[in-house]
This record gives C-alpha cells, structure tokens and sequence, in this order.
C-alpha cells in the first residue's frame, strides 16, 4: 500500500508539471528577478548577478516579501544564497543543471561561476575546488533556450559550444536562462578573434607579396600550405564550434561546422582516385551552398592542394601530417594557444616535442606531388567554385595571387588554361540557387561554354550557347537580335514551360525574372527530371508586354509569336468568342498549317483546335429518377434491405456506364458535326497564304475590346460576404486593369493605369490594388506573372510618355521576398 500512494503522488506531480509547463509559464517567468544597474550599485551586487526572490501574492489577503518580519527575511536570505565572499572576476554565479550523459540521473545540479576567461562549475558555492570548465573564445557559441525543449522536459536549456566540451545547461526560469545567456555570450563577443596558423601565413604572403623571394620561402618552409597526400585533424581556417541543429539544415546529415570542414578535405582527396568526380564535385559544392560558413575552407583547401613549391628549391623536412596534427591538437583545454610560432624568418615551425627529442624526420616524410591526372582534378574542382560561389575578399586576394604565382611558375599549358579561365569567372560570378548541373560540371572541365535551347511559339527553336553567368536578360537580348526583333515597341521575356502543355491549361507555364542565372533553371529542369516529374520542361522566348498591336507588319516574326500567343488563349477558353467564330479560327488555323483542304494530311485532333471547355461539356439531365433508384422491373419493396442494397447499387453501375455510353456518342457526333463545319469553312479558304490566315485570324480576335491583354484567373473579396468568392479573369493591358466574367466581352469594372495609385502584395497569395476611392483583393496562384507584367507595363507607361511625376507605390508585405517584385527580363 505504500508503494501504491507514492507511485500515485509521483503520478500527480507529473501531471500538474506537464499542466504547469502549458499554461503557468508567466508565473513562472515572474518567479525570477533581475535587478538595474542602479539596484545593484544600492546593494553592493555586481551588475550581471543572477537574483533569486521568492513568489509574492496579491493584496487579496495574500502576503508579500515586504509585510514579513526581519529576522524572518534574513532567514529566508539564508536559505536562498549562502554568504560567500564575493569575486571581482565573477560576472555571474548562480545554481544551473547541466545534463550528464550517464548514470539515471541526466540533471545533475552545480554551483556555476562565469568569468571573463571561463565558464566554471563546483559542487556548491563554498567548494573551491571547480569540477570543470570551459575556455571562452570568439569561437565559442551559445544557443538560447527554446519552448520546445521546455515543453518536452520542463526545464529552459541553453548550450555553450566549446572546443572540446559542451556544456547543456537546464534551469526552470526563463529569464535566468535568457540572462545566462545574454553574459556569456557577452563574453564571447569581447574577446580578440582567434587567427590559426594557416590564417597568419596567408596574411604574411599578402604583405609580402611584392617580395618573391619572401614568398618562396614561406611555401618552402612551411608544409601547411602545399600539396598533401595526408589527412587533416583540423580546419585552414577558424570555425565556430557546435552543432548545426539550429539551423535549416536540420535533417540532412551534416555534423558540426569543423567536422564538416574536415570531411571536406577528405572529399577533396578522393577525388585523386574517383573513376567518375562528377558527383562528388556536386557534393562538395552542395554542402557549401548549404554551408556558407564552409566556403572559405573549400577555397582554402583548393588552393594548398594546388600549390606546390618551386622545383629548384629543396623541400622542408617537416611533414605536412605531423604539422595539421599539432595545429589541431593545438588548443589546451584552458584556451592557451599552442606552441606554435612564427620566427623572424616568415617560417611556421614548431617547438620540440619532448618525445621525439628534437629528431628531424626522415627523407621519406618529405613532400610529394600529386599525380599529373589527380593535380588536374583539383584545378578542376576550382574551377566549378569559380562559377557558383565567391570567398571573402581576404581568400579572394589569396586566390588571385595563388593563381598568377602558378601561372607564372607552372610548365603544365593545362594548368595555365584553368588559372585564365577561374580569373576571369571570378570578375563575373553571383550567388547561384543551385548546384552545377551534370552537363555544367563537364563543360566546366573541360572551359567550354554550355548549350542552351530556347524555344519561340510555333516549332522552331534556337540553340545558344551561354557561360554560367548568363542572365535571362542577356539571353532575351541575343534573342531579340537573332530573330531581327530589336526594333519592335513590344517586349519579350523568357518562360517555363513543360512539353506536354497542350494538356496543362492554365499552369503550364511560368515568367523567369531578368536576374535569374539560366544555368540554374536548366540544373532545376535535370532535379526534376531525375525524380521522374510530369513533363520535360523546357524555356519558351515569347511576348510580355503588348504596346503596339496594330502596327506589326504582315508576315513578320512579330506577327507570328502574336498569332501563336492568341491561339493559345484561344485553347485555354479565356478569351469571349462564340461557336460560330471558333469554327472560323480553327479553319484558318488548319489552313496556315496545312495548305488548302484537298492536299491537305489528316487533321489534328480537336483539342489542338477547340477549347477544353466546349469540348468538355457536362451533359444534360434526362431522366428526374435518382440514381441507384430501382425502376420498372426491379424488386419490389418487401425484399429484404440487403438485397434492396446490393440490386441498387448494380441498377446504379449499369445506370452510370449506360450515360457515360450516351455522353460519348454524343460527343463524337458534336465532334463530327463540327468537324464537318469546320472542313466546310476550311473548303473556301482555298488559295489564302499562311500570312493572310495569320492577318484574318488576329482580325476576329481584335474584334475583342480587350485584346492584347494577358489574363489570369482571380477570386474577388467580396466585403458584404467576408471571404473570397466569385472566380473572374482579371486582365492586364498596357492601357488599363481590367475584370471580365468567364465567357462575357465586356468587362465588369475597369482601371486606367492612370488611376492607380497603388499596388501591393498583401499575403503570398492576395493582390491589393488601390485606385484612390476603392480598393480590391484579389486571390490568385499567378501573383508573381501578374507582378511582373504590372512593373513592366507601368515602367513602359513612364518612360513612353516622358512623365516623371506619375507616382505609382509598391507595397509589399515585409515577410514577402523580393524576388516577387523583380522587373521582367527585357528593360522596357
């Protein structure tokens, strides 16, 4: 029985700390205290102390702290902090957790103490003796508590990152964590940054970078920055210490910044031996994109095993293994720095370990280089960094002179090619999205440029070929000068599209930004094909902005991409146009595409003329007997429900495939009926060239007030019922804003671009549009088509008319990026 009640008061405990931790959280925030500066200066406390006060309660016949007697206040002082005597070096001090990694007791509880040098901890504040401690440099790293960690364990975490330690510290108020925090990472910020070995030679080549001789000497006599057959223990350059659980590479594998630096070296040289480096360059290159902490090293490590000392010169004794091993050993656990050094002759050596009695190494542990095959690897790899990321400026400035110093000592012509070719990537490369794709990498080693297809409408298409530092913008230039375009008021951009568009109404393509790096959108284009994604998507050169449509010359280019663009909205149901002229269009089509009707091969099917949606139409009710409902000749009611069931739902089935029967022979005798329609029509254009069809098809279509404006599909909020409602085509013309209901010629309302006074972004997905006396939200999944061709229109607007006081805002909502606001590819 005893045991009973225990386990049921254990119970109960748990479960108001669980209840606490979701709804108590306030009052146990207010549970601490923290003091001004003034406060602390009145009692004689240091200013970062940790204070501890006791809960108070409200006038409401509750006490406070104040209406207790004084000796019971000295009691209650007593029991709280022990007098001890107070330290000068001591910013904070105060009872914390720290989660221990065996025994059944995780939480262990110690008396902590930070210093500006340390982090210490002892079994209470009258021990002297300290239990452990952890050196604090610039490289440590704290990370804050989280109500996540709360929830799960009801206490409030912090982590401080060491470089051998790292301390997991646990309190049950948050305002003591936050200000645990808050000091020691104070006390991270004040100190001088750590500089390794391999930092303090790279500054020393860069001031001696006028003095060869200086400058060979230092490659000579230092193994760390050459060629190296042996692993590395440590990183180039320094990296902050700790894991990467906080960031959003959560979830893909990847260990502690230094740890991932390491690895990278491994990488590096396993590229030596690799039948096919392809995938491993990709790897490399991807864990800096997702570590952008990791660049520099990347670089760094690029550079040392590409460099090798002059041939003339004899090599250093020191093996380049034993000096990574002491520089990565090299930190004791009171954060003293190692016994390396730099003498006045610019040479990184090392103190004499007591073991080894100052015995110099052998011959055998003397440099080596890289086979010629292996040496080009690395070149190669660099070469890819060239063109998705830069280093910072200092590794950039090494990078440089690394390259004209090989170009200058090196006998390997290939070796001079990649040095050329990194230069002059290097004054031209952005940040990338994406990593290189298959065909880039081989076209990367090999310094070739890549071929890139762009289609037009109709089914031509243009080979081009583009560097990885082509822009959508220069493409859409070489475009418009290729296909004599240069001269036409309208603009073009470039487009996503999938091949199977015919069958995608509405959603098949997509407007790339003028900014965007074409080589990522071909590597996005290689991902989404390698995951079996519907469609092969290819890039489409089409019209965006329709200035000018009723000046384009008959039989010109311009003509055709505006033909090809209608007819599409012809096959996407947007544009307001009766049977009768959709039987006109499709024999004029069918008449530009295939010549007169007597000579003419079989037709194409009527999806390729016709829109889904007349294709497609719901068939008319023609019995009112419910479905599944048993008529003449089935069971009477008295029949068991059972069978009442199981004979309706077979009566249902048979009723179902019986209409559909029905629907599909009424299909194919509309088909056949409007086929024969449109063989008849097509009949008497006999003798019409491809540009008069073109010139008659666009006549039928400028019949529409409208034309030339791009539709897209919206929903409009509708203030007297709360919510988005009303599926309408919102279009955009270069003269106006406008709304139409399906299938109607004349819009509900219109916005002169000169009435607008603005237009933002109101969520991902709404579109705020203000004329001065109305505003209108509307909801689309195209907000960023509709955003670009709004920029571009009011752009051109501005610019054709000279007016610089046309003030149009952009307002975006501050959780949106800026991409969605970029202006299109062509400037207009």
């Amino acid at each position: 029985m005893p045991w009973t009640g225990l386990h049921w008061c254990v119970c109960c405990r748990q479960g108001f700390n669980l209840l606490g931790r979701d709804h108590a959280e306030k009052e146990e925030e207010e549970s601490f205290e923290l003091r001004n500066k003034d406060e602390v200066k009145s009692n004689g406390r240091r200013p970062l102390e940790a204070i501890l006060s006791q809960p108070t309660r409200s006038p409401n016949g509750s006490c406070r702290l104040s209406d207790v007697s004084d000796e019971m206040k000295s009691l209650i002082v007593k029991k709280a902090r022990p007098v001890v005597e107070e330290d000068p070096e001591v910013l904070v001090k105060g009872w914390l957790y720290r989660e221990m990694g065996t025994g059944w007791c995780r939480l262990k509880r110690f008396w902590f103490r930070l210093s500006q040098d340390s982090l210490d901890y002892s079994s209470g504040p009258q021990s002297q003796q300290t239990l452990s401690s952890l050196v604090l440099t610039s490289l440590c790293c704290v990370l804050w508590p989280d109500k996540h960690t709360y929830r799960k364990t009801g206490y409030w975490s912090l982590c401080v990152y060491g470089r051998k330690h790292c301390y997991r510290l646990f309190t049950q108020h948050f305002n003591e964590a936050v200000h645990w925090a808050c000091a020691i990472q104070k006390v991270i910020d004040s100190k001088p940054p750590l500089e390794t070995p391999t930092q303090t030679l790279i500054r020393e080549i860069e001031e001696n970078k006028f003095n060869p001789e200086v400058v060979e000497h230092m490659y000579q006599h230092n193994p760390i920055l050459r060629y190296s057959q042996s692993p590395l223990y440590a990183p180039l350059l320094p990296l902050p210490y700790g894991s990467l659980e906080h960031m959003h590479v959560r979830g893909k594998g990847y260990r502690s910044v230094r740890e991932e630096a390491v690895r990278l070296f491994s990488g590096l040289q396993q590229l030596e031996s690799v039948a096919e480096p392809i995938p491993l360059i990709q790897g490399l290159l991807q864990t800096c994109l997702d570590l952008p902490a990791l660049r520099d090293e990347l670089y760094a490590q690029a550079i040392k095993q590409t460099t090798h000392a002059h041939a003339n010169t004899p090599t250093h004794t020191h093996s380049h293994a034993n000096a990574l091993v002491r520089a990565g050993r090299q930190e004791r656990t009171n954060g003293e720095p190692a016994t390396l050094t730099l003498d006045n002759t610019h040479s990184l050596t090392h103190q004499q370990h007591p073991q080894t009695n100052g015995r110099a190494h052998t011959p055998a542990q003397a440099q080596t280089r890289a086979p010629a095959h292996a040496h080009l690897r690395y070149w190669q790899l660099l070469t890819c960094m060239s063109c998705t990321f830069l280093p910072s400026s200092s590794i950039l400035k090494h990078l440089q002179f690394h390259l004209k110093r090989m170009q200058s000592e090196s006998v390997d012509p290939e070796v001079e090619s990649y040095g050329w070719f990194i230069s002059e990537a290097l004054g031209r490369t952005r940040g990338r999205d994406c990593v290189p794709s298959w065909g880039e990498i081989q076209q990367l080693m090999r310094r070739q440029e890549l071929m890139c297809v762009v289609h037009y409408p109709g089914p031509a298409h243009c080979p081009l070929r583009i560097s990885s530092h082509t822009t959508a913008s220069q493409v859409v230039r070489r475009m418009r000068e290729l296909l004599g375009l240069q001269d036409s008021l309208n603009t073009f951009a470039l487009f996503e599209q999938t091949a199977c568009w015919e069958k995608r109404a509405g959603s098949w393509e997509k407007l790339i930004g003028g900014s965007t790096i074409i080589a990522d959108v071909l590597t996005k284009f290689e991902n989404l094909s390698a995951k079996g994604s519907e469609g092969q998507r290819r890039l489409c050169f089409k019209l965006h902005c329709l200035m000018d449509t009723h000046n384009i010359s008959a039989g010109s280019m311009e003509q055709l991409f505006l033909y090809e663009q209608c007819h599409e909205q012809v096959l996407r149901g947007q544009l307001p146009v009766c049977e009768a002229d959709l039987v006109c269009l499709a024999a004029l089509r069918l008449q530009a595409q295939l010549g007169d009707l007597s000579a003419a091969p079989p037709c194409p099917p009527p999806e390729q003329l016709f829109p889904q949606s007349l294709l497609l139409r719901p068939p008319s009710t023609t019995s009112s007997t419910p479905t599944g409902a048993p008529a003449a000749g089935a069971p009477s009611p008295d029949t068991t429900s059972l069978s009442r069931a199981l004979l309706g739902s077979l009566w249902g089935r048979k009723r179902r495939e019986q209409e559909e029967e029905c629907t599909r022979n009424r299909l194919k005798e509309e088909a056949a009926a409007v086929m024969a329609a449109v063989a008849e029509r097509w009949r008497g254009l006999a003798g019409l060239g491809r540009a008069d069809c073109m010139t008659a098809y666009l006549s039928v279509m400028q019949q529409w007030a409208g034309f030339g404006s791009a539709l897209y599909e919206v929903d409009l909020y509708v203030s007297s019922l709360g919510s988005f409602s009303g599926r309408l085509l919102l279009g955009v013309a270069a003269s106006c804003v406008s709304l139409y209901q399906p299938g109607e010629a004349e819009p509900l309302d219109s916005f002169p671009i000169g009435q607008i006074c603005s237009y933002g972004i109101s969520d991902p997905h709404t579109l705020r549009i203000s004329t001065g006396d109305r505003d209108l939200l509307l909801q689309t999944s195209q907000l960023t088509e509709i955003v670009h061709l709004m920029n571009a229109y009011l752009c051109a607007t501005q610019r054709h008319l000279g007016k610089g006081d046309v003030t149009v805002t952009m307002e975006t909502h501050p959780k949106l990026c800026n991409p969605l606001l970029q202006l299109p590819s062509h400037a207009v």
